[in-house]
């Protein structure tokens, strides 16, 4: 009664916060709560009374748990209390009709998951059928519903909602011993309403607050990846740099619909600016990835890669014999073949190359050499048969006019 009492200048958050306390640590608080909160809201043509009751309500749904949301999101409380609250013959002030239809929208998108929390659901549903509007979502209305530690005096419910995250701010300096900071809004169940979010001040700051936490989050996986090395990284590590890239990437989920949604501008910039900021860093991360995964193949065929760079005498492409040689056709041409310009090797080397697979790290290499090397076979003459024997009619000649 004390918290919402009509006159009251304005809502009692330290009260409110007690309420929940209360809820939360005893047996039968929820139920006790229910029924105050009943009395105060069934026919009571006070709406001064019946707003701050709502809003006791609602900060309740926000820090209390499961034991209260079942009391609170079944038919009987909705459709019995609070749509009863706004219906025609009571003629409630455009503000209050406002306030309830708010709160079973962001109850029915919170709760359309629990099987045991969709009395409320329903009644959303029903009331769009017959054709009811409800207020556009404000920030408060994606903030996430859950259960926060146990409240201290003087703390404003959204404040308190958002404490723990506060508390688990990384520090950027080092990542060795960070692990990624959770962002609230992620959590949230994604709403189904359309339209502009018109956001206040204070829920400028809040979003701003959370978005210094993404950027946190970015920069430490930013750093993380320029001193990683593919193949080489520390097993922590790795598993903190991919549990950075899963939280980063259900921040960028939130940010890119509240993108579509809020209004103001420099929020809008400052969204857009943080989302290119991801995108980038999930480019560096997918490539840091692919060398990873690129190195392990590369360790397990290290001797294949090292035929198709080693051309040198101890190369086993060098060494090994070619199939199938044709025999020399003069005495001459086994003594050029003598000189071991490894024709049979170079042969060897270039069939090995054009059959490389074409996704190899080396195939820009691969494919210049086998091009200088083809270019270069054209001009030797020493395989033309009929090269040899010119050559060999030329020494007989020679022999001849010197005898």
């Amino acid at each position: 009664e004390k918290a919402t009492d009509g006159s009251l200048q304005s809502e009692d958050w330290t009260l409110n916060m007690e309420i929940c306390d209360i809820i939360n640590e005893t047996e039968e608080g929820p139920k006790d709560a229910i029924r105050a909160l009943k009395k105060r809201l069934n026919g009571n043509k006070n709406y001064r009374e019946v707003m701050l009751a709502l809003t006791v309500l609602e900060t309740c749904v926000k820090n209390c748990g499961h034991r209260f949301h079942v009391l609170v999101a079944n038919r009987d409380f909705i459709d019995g209390v609070l749509v009863k609250i706004i219906s025609p013959k009571n003629n409630p002030p455009t503000i209050v009709q406002d306030k309830v239809l708010a709160l079973i929208q962001a109850w029915a998108d919170a709760f359309r998951s629990s099987p045991d929390l969709t009395g409320v659901v329903h009644i959303y549903e029903e009331l769009k059928r017959k054709g009811i509007e409800f207020p556009m979502a404000d920030l408060d209305a994606l903030s996430p519903i859950h259960t926060p530690q146990r409240s201290v005096p003087e703390v404003d419910p959204a404040a308190n909602m958002h404490n723990s995250q506060s508390q688990q701010r990384m520090s950027t300096s080092s990542y060795s011993s960070s692990s990624p900071t959770a962002f609230s809004a992620p959590q949230a169940p994604a709403l189904n309403v359309t339209g502009p979010i018109t956001a206040n001040s204070e829920q400028i700051a809040r979003l701003r607050s959370e978005l210094d936490i993404v950027r946190g989050n970015t920069k430490v996986m930013s750093e993380m990846l320029t001193e990683m090395v593919p193949g080489q990284e520390d097993s922590s590590d790795l598993e903190l740099l991919q549990e950075l890239n899963r939280t980063c990437r259900a921040m960028q989920q939130r940010i890119v619909e509240l993108i579509s949604r809020v209004s103001n501008e420099e929020v809008t910039e400052e969204l857009l600016h943080v989302n290119d900021d991801l995108n980038n860093v999930f480019l560096r991360y997918e490539r840091f990835e692919r060398y990873r995964s690129g190195r392990s193949t590369q360790n397990a065929s290290n001797g294949v890669k090292d035929n198709l760079i080693d051309l040198g005498p101890g190369s086993p492409a060098v060494v090994s014999p070619m199939v199938g040689n044709s025999a020399p056709t003069s005495s001459l041409s086994s003594q050029l073949a003598g000189l071991d310009l490894g024709t049979n090797s170079v042969s060897g080397t270039l069939s090995s190359l054009q059959h490389s697979n074409p996704r190899d790290d080396f195939d820009m290499f691969a494919q210049t050499r086998g091009s200088s090397l083809a270019e270069q076979r054209k001009n030797v003459t020493y395989e033309d048969p009929q090269a040899v024997k010119g050559l060999a009619s030329a020494l007989d000649v020679r022999k001849q006019n010197t005898g």
